[in-house]
């Protein structure tokens, strides 16, 4: 198969040995390759930005920003790259979000091995690709609204409030933020106000311990 024929993938976290796992079971595949690799969700952005590759593969819990804000801001800025999501975690919040990030998939490093490859071949078919826990917590969500009338609940905080509140968690100084999120220092202290008056806490250390606590950053 011709490079110009195979799956051109960005493959994104934070632990170099997941990365070579990830990457063996990738490059065994005809069809697959790995032509950027990034430590964290911001270098993915910057890698997809020179690389166009036609699949990202994000980690959710990345240092700077998480998969999921990465999956945001890619599909934004470059619509024409699908994504999965790639993590340790069973949980139907994170599901949800990855959905709502643009994600196409969601697969477990648990069983990456048996279910990667099968979900970047569904993927860039334009099928969704949910692990069967997957399913299941989206079958009951909606009989669960069905019964109750109801939608998803919207978060409390906006998308740039949240990158706010993980790079102030993570000990960056507002002009460290500012610089990254290339924005004006005062918008940043603008947007830590909003975050702690949104959330009723009064310093870093309780925006930390939220951070922690919604899985945002790892202890």
């Amino acid at each position: 198969m011709s490079q110009a024929t195979r799956t051109r993938i960005l493959l994104a976290d934070d632990h170099r040995l997941v990365r070579r796992g990830v990457r063996l079971i990738l490059e065994g595949e005809a069809d697959l390759t790995v032509v950027a690799e990034a430590g964290d969700g911001a270098e993915a952005v910057e890698a997809a930005r020179t690389h166009h590759p036609d699949l990202a593969i994000l980690d959710i819990a990345m240092p700077r920003l998480t998969g999921l804000q990465a999956a945001r801001e890619l599909s934004r800025s470059q619509p024409g790259t699908r994504i999965l999501m790639l993590t340790m975690y069973d949980n139907e919040q994170y599901f949800f979000e990855a959905l709502a990030a643009g994600a196409s998939g969601y697969v477990l490093k648990s069983v990456a091995d048996r279910d990667l490859v099968e979900a970047c071949r569904a993927t860039m078919r334009g099928e969704p690709f949910l692990y069967p826990g997957a399913v299941n917590a989206l079958i009951r969500n909606y009989l669960d609204r069905a019964r109750e009338g109801g939608t998803i609940p919207s978060k409390a905080i906006t998308d740039r409030e949240e990158e706010i509140l993980k790079l102030v968690a993570e000990g960056n100084t507002s002009q460290d933020i500012a610089d990254l999120l290339v924005i004006s220092v005062k918008t940043v202290e603008r947007h830590r106000a909003n975050l702690l008056e949104k959330l009723g806490m009064k310093d870093r250390l309780e925006l930390t311990r939220y951070a922690i606590r919604v899985g945002l950053i790892e202890p």
